[in-house]
């Protein structure tokens, strides 16, 4: 995918009647559903069966089992709670007859409050980075692994502060900086962008946790899948301008790596926040 455009179609549902829709998956290079597309348009599906007034404000999902590519998706939306203030819904997604994931989704009226923020990292600014592409391709012959996830074009432009460094040291620290945006325009919708916030949120988490492992990495075939994941939405923002994605990871153990991420708008605001748990397996050549 190019550009933005092209995820939109991607992540577009079909009504095939009330609180059921029917979606399609991008052919990953990996050949598996993409974990954030599935995030994404459950999130869509959710959208739809809630009023305009709502906004998403969290949501917290299983990965149960691998989507398969060449079949489409069904999500079924069950409406939980229509309150004053907040909305709930649970959607699940189908494949074969079998949930493939589950997500419980929270939507808000917006509301006036109490505000604070975690101050955004001291890094280098977008401009004059490479891309995450840019880097695998110097990457190709050292870590096939890192060239194969990334040489396809992506809707989201992703620049780590590091750049090649991130993956050239051999035992790296847990935690990257990495400014992501949408390539193209989107419209002023808010729940536009929480959608592709969310599609984009799947980037990079479990590739966090394994930093401090990269020689091990470099050597053997690594497994990787995403297990859970948590979003909070905490003020609005735009994806088609930068954010920067501070991701760190506290733990890897049992064969699990455990990451949590913070997004903030070029002036510093904490607009979002992430938290994921993993599979990472060593599987020797």
């Amino acid at each position: 995918m190019k550009d933005f455009d092209e995820l939109r179609s991607v992540l577009e549902l079909e009504r095939i009647e009330d609180n059921l829709y029917r979606g399609q998956s991008y052919r990953t290079p990996w050949g598996r559903v993409f974990g954030g597309q599935v995030l994404a348009q459950s999130i869509h599906a959710a959208q739809l069966t809630v009023p305009d007034d709502r906004v998403l404000h969290s949501m917290h999902a299983y990965f149960l089992l691998a989507g398969d590519i060449e079949l489409p998706i069904v999500y079924d939306v069950e409406h939980v709670r229509d309150g004053g203030s907040y909305t709930t819904r649970r959607i699940k997604a189908i494949q074969k007859g079998r949930p493939i994931f589950t997500m419980e989704a929270s939507f808000q009226r917006p509301e006036d409050g109490l505000s604070h923020s975690l101050p955004m990292p001291d890094v280098p600014p977008p401009e004059g980075l490479l891309n995450d592409q840019q880097i695998a391709e110097k990457l190709k012959e050292a870590s096939p692994q890192l060239y194969n996830l990334t040489r396809a074009e992506r809707p989201i432009e992703c620049r780590p502060t590091r750049g090649i460094e991130q993956y050239s040291t051999p035992h790296g620290q847990a935690c990257q900086h990495i400014w992501i945006r949408a390539r193209g325009t989107l419209n002023d919708n808010d729940r536009t962008h929480q959608v592709a916030l969310t599609y984009v949120s799947d980037y990079n988490l479990l590739a966090t946790a394994l930093l401090p492992h990269w020689a091990l990495a470099s050597r053997e075939k690594v497994f990787m899948a995403s297990l859970d994941h948590a979003m909070w939405f905490h003020r609005p923002f735009r994806m088609d301008d930068w954010l920067l994605y501070s991701i760190e990871s506290p733990s890897t153990s049992s064969g699990r790596g455990y990451s949590r991420g913070d997004l903030f708008t070029r002036n510093g605001e904490l607009v979002a926040s992430v938290a994921q748990e993993g599979l990472i397996r060593s599987q020797r050549n």
